[in-house]
């Protein structure tokens, strides 16, 4: 038996034994049959490569793995309380979302289905958007995936290209899906108010297909060319305003306002949850770095206002930096920032 017969038998081997459903099985090994007639033929060899790929991609999707769900509540109001101070509002409108999910089981095919509106949290950069949906995975105990939206143009990114396009491969919802390796995951689809002007209209087109539980459960990938059912996927959404987001789309969200901060609400931020944070990730000693009660007003504020806290988690973390390097000198072992030399300390 010659090589090429060889490595088509290893790929008929491949499908026989891994799970697809049963139809896509069937078209591909009568593919792979006819590919095994063509051993002779000039353009076997840019098939065999393309039918190889595909198979790599079909096969490693999780067409039938699901996560279980931890839907219990008391354990997600200490992630979300550990991850996230304030919002209080915000945490009950999620913890009702989980009790509706608990509550609205669906049978599947030998698995529990939960359903529950799709979440788009709206507000200003640096409010926590991004940060509360990967707490929603982490209280579910799902894996998440994220796709940034920020200046997309072209729905194929989405929804990918036909095989017959050289270098063509899956859109970014069946990545995420291999990522993830859950049908049930949470993808994330962050800022999608950001797509560029060009390709809205085509891109909101495949936004309420993913997003209509009437129509996800077939969703069609050019690439992979095969229904994919979406209909256990939780999709979770961002946005900085809803002005650019199509009527349609909004439709199928629920809308939740992201607050902005107040300065003594980033200052609690960052002596509880931030500055912790960038001394244990810069390996500094708790209790080696003492900052003022009065000295916080210059870290949250020195340029004016700011809605989220991305300015003063910069501003702490060089801080920390600077810290580090004056105990890694040998100069001190502990700092005290004071009114008087927190100068020093703060980006310019």
């Amino acid at each position: 038996m010659d090589s090429a017969a060889q490595e088509i038998l290893t790929l008929i081997e491949k499908v026989k034994n891994v799970d697809l459903p049963e139809k896509l099985r069937e078209r591909v090994l009568v593919r792979l049959n006819q590919l095994s007639k063509l051993t002779n033929s000039p353009s076997f060899l840019p098939e065999f490569d393309r039918m190889e790929k595909y198979i790599d991609w079909i096969t490693v999707l999780p067409w039938n793995k699901r996560t279980q769900d931890t839907l219990d509540l008391e354990n997600a109001k200490r992630i979300l309380e550990t991850n996230h101070f304030g919002l209080t509002d915000i945490k009950t409108r999620i913890l009702e979302y989980m009790s509706v999910m608990k509550l609205k089981q669906e049978k599947g095919e030998g698995a529990d289905i939960y359903r529950a509106p799709i979440l788009c949290f709206v507000g200003l950069v640096g409010t926590g958007k991004t940060t509360i949906a990967y707490s929603i995975a982490q209280a579910l105990g799902r894996p998440i995936a994220r796709i940034p939206f920020g200046g997309m143009g072209d729905p194929l990114d989405l929804r990918g290209q036909s095989r017959m396009h050289p270098e063509a491969e899956p859109g970014k919802i069946i990545k995420s899906l291999r990522d993830t390796q859950s049908k049930n995951s949470v993808i994330l689809l962050d800022e999608i108010d950001r797509v560029t002007d060009a390709g809205r209209a085509s891109i909101m087109g495949v936004l309420v297909e993913l997003l209509d539980p009437k129509q996800n459960h077939a969703f069609s990938d050019h690439y992979i060319d095969f229904p994919f059912d979406l209909s256990e996927t939780l999709f979770v959404t961002t946005a900085n305003n809803t002005t650019n987001i199509a009527t349609a789309v909004m439709d199928r969200l629920e809308p939740i306002s992201m607050p902005s901060y107040t300065d003594q609400e980033k200052i609690t931020i960052a002596q509880q949850y931030t500055l912790p944070a960038s001394m244990k990730a810069a390996g500094i000693p708790s209790g080696s770095l003492v900052i003022d009660d009065d000295v916080w007003v210059s870290i949250v504020r020195p340029l004016g206002y700011d809605a989220g806290i991305r300015t003063l988690e910069r501003n702490i973390d060089g801080v920390v930096r600077k810290v580090a390097k004056i105990i890694v000198e040998g100069k001190a072992q502990s700092i005290h920032v004071t009114s008087e030399n927190v100068r020093e300390f703060l980006p310019q």
